[in-house]
């Protein structure tokens, strides 16, 4: 599809068109561009039935809700915010075992697609979508880009049959992706199968280690310090923010450019590396203009060097 909430849109319209939708009221959650969970289903032809509280759902919350007019349990992964302190969520083995149990389907918008295991590099809380596949959930939706790493696009997969259900509605040529998102998400995917982790931009960015930021890091302000702008440089030890509606809360160790002038303040220093071709983005904070090598390329480190040297 071409995003994440075209694949939840035609996967409810499939599979609960006319039916009732059983979901936690602490992940109504709001998307991208003020679009809602809510009003996706709505549109979906499905109605849409809250159970629990904003911080508390327990499973007999979603089993004192099934009638006769239910025909799926959907569960929303907080891929965008969290929900901490007194809180309660079915586990999802238990959810799907309940959706076995009253020969229901269970849907779960994963939002985020991760296809690895994250912890190894410092990301909790994210789960992957084999994760979801191997528990028994009949499908689940997900973002191309995001934790993929790949074009922006919504994924389904799930159960063969109910897969090719979904793939059958009309609406599914209306809501489809076109050759060219295709061929980037394909060649995505072979490098998750080659596990070739590293030609996916998302994923390498993660990897980096900070002593390896660090160096860069270190080597880049010397080139800053032999040129006659006078800036000062520091580095200073930081966090890079995952962000783009995946891990809330999450963020990994690095090592930051700090940097100040004598002539510009820091907003105007921004602005005109902003300026520079190609320009070089960085973040302003308490005076200081913040510069993370983690989000540029080792082979551009030079490129980098050259918007300090003042050349075009």
């Amino acid at each position: 599809m071409n995003n994440n909430a075209a694949a939840v849109l035609l996967s409810l319209n499939t599979l609960a068109e006319g039916g009732e939708v059983i979901v936690s009221r602490g992940e109504l959650v709001e998307i991208g561009g003020s679009f809602r969970i809510p009003d996706v289903m709505s549109k979906s032809g499905a109605v849409l039935r809250e159970v629990g509280t904003t911080n508390r759902t327990r499973l007999a919350d979603y089993e004192r809700a099934i009638n006769e007019r239910t025909r799926l349990l959907l569960r929303v992964h907080r891929s965008n915010f969290q929900i901490v302190g007194f809180t309660e969520q079915p586990a999802l083995d238990d959810l799907v075992a309940l959706a076995r149990k009253h020969k229901l389907r269970i849907l779960e918008d994963l939002g985020s697609g991760a296809m690895i295991e994250l912890r190894s590099l410092g990301v909790s809380g994210e789960p992957s979508v084999w994760d979801s596949l191997c528990a028994g959930v009949d499908v689940v939706t997900y973002s191309g880009d995001k934790l993929l790493g790949g074009p922006q696009a919504g994924l389904i997969s799930g159960q063969r049959e109910t897969v090719a259900r979904i793939r059958s509605n009309p609406l599914f040529r209306a809501l489809r992706v076109d050759k060219l998102t295709y061929a980037a998400l394909e060649a995505t995917l072979l490098a998750y199968v080659r596990q070739d982790h590293n030609a996916i931009p998302a994923l390498r960015m993660m990897r980096l280690s900070v002593d390896e930021i660090r160096r860069r890091a270190a080597a880049l302000a010397e080139i800053i310090r032999t040129q006659p702008t006078n800036l000062k440089v520091e580095l200073i030890e930081g966090t890079s923010v995952i962000g783009g509606g995946a891990a809330p809360g999450a963020t990994l160790p690095t090592v930051l450019l700090a940097l100040t002038s004598q002539e510009l303040n820091a907003d105007e220093l921004s602005s005109r590396l902003r300026s520079h071709q190609p320009p070089v983005i960085t973040r302003v904070d308490e005076g200081k203009v913040l510069l993370d090598l983690r989000t540029v390329f080792r082979e551009q480190d030079e490129t980098l060097a050259q918007a300090f040297r003042g050349d075009r």
